[in-house]
């Protein structure tokens, strides 16, 4: 292949921010396939709820070292205007982008008892209305000639989640916009799917909630970043230009 005359490509992944997230096995999966990497992040989310620091900025370094160029961007997708400030930005230092996942997520704990509408907004504007703004004006400036790909996070909201019901009805939005987005864009050949990547320990899980999970896991481990990126890495490659419009339960079985 000769640099000169072929397009790099180049992928957008949101809410990449900490080092044992999907986003950054994204990222760094992507940029092993030789794709040049722009990502986003919001710290002041990822301080209260993990206390994650600098993890960007590490993220950003492991990705020049794989040779590709790397643009990050923090960002509160919770604002309206979001999804154009990422276009532009990523437009201007990297190029036109063909693959856009969106990873990015607002999840805060709440069952029927405590939810009020400061919560339900809250998840609606990043998980709902931030994805699909996003996917939207990706889709609106797609110029290339080759296929695009969108890939979408979703969870486990096909299962009960009582103590997370505005994190789970966000989450099943996006799942029915997917298949409508996807029949949507197949006539400009941009692939739109969904991936459930089951219980992956980014982080969130403690050892108690991680040997409950094995248990009964039928593979006998819970999911790892690495687990997803792989899929989406396939999910956004010539070898996928034929499956759009599908919601995959990648679980090991769960």
């Amino acid at each position: 292949m000769d640099p000169n005359t072929t397009p790099r490509r180049i992928a957008i992944v949101t809410g990449a921010s900490r080092a044992r997230g999907i986003g950054a096995a994204v990222c760094k999966a992507l940029a092993a396939e030789g794709i040049d990497i722009f990502f986003t992040y919001w710290a002041a989310f990822d301080r209260a709820t993990y206390g994650a620091e600098e993890e960007p900025q590490a993220l950003q370094q492991a990705i020049w070292k794989a040779g590709v160029r790397c643009v990050n961007l923090e960002i509160d997708q919770g604002r309206p205007q979001a999804a154009r400030e990422i276009m532009d930005t990523v437009e201007e230092q990297l190029g036109s982008p063909t693959i856009l996942v969106n990873n990015a997520a607002y999840s805060a704990r709440g069952g029927y008892e405590t939810i009020d509408a400061e919560t339900i907004d809250a998840h609606y504007a990043v998980n709902i209305r931030g994805t699909l703004l996003l996917s939207a004006e990706f889709a609106r400036r797609f110029q290339s000639t080759s296929d695009g790909h969108i890939v979408n996070l979703i969870s486990g909201q096909a299962q009960p989640m009582p103590e997370e019901l505005a994190y789970g009805a966000s989450k099943g939005a996006i799942e029915a916009f997917t298949i409508s987005l996807a029949a949507a864009l197949a006539s400009k050949r941009i692939t739109v799917n969904a991936i459930d990547p089951g219980p992956t320990d980014t982080g969130w899980m403690t050892e108690e909630i991680k040997q409950q999970l094995t248990r009964i896991s039928p593979q006998g481990r819970v999911g790892q970043p690495e687990d997803a990126a792989r899929l989406i890495t396939f999910l956004t490659s010539p070898n996928a230009n034929w499956i759009t419009g599908q919601v995959i339960h990648s679980r090991g079985g769960m």
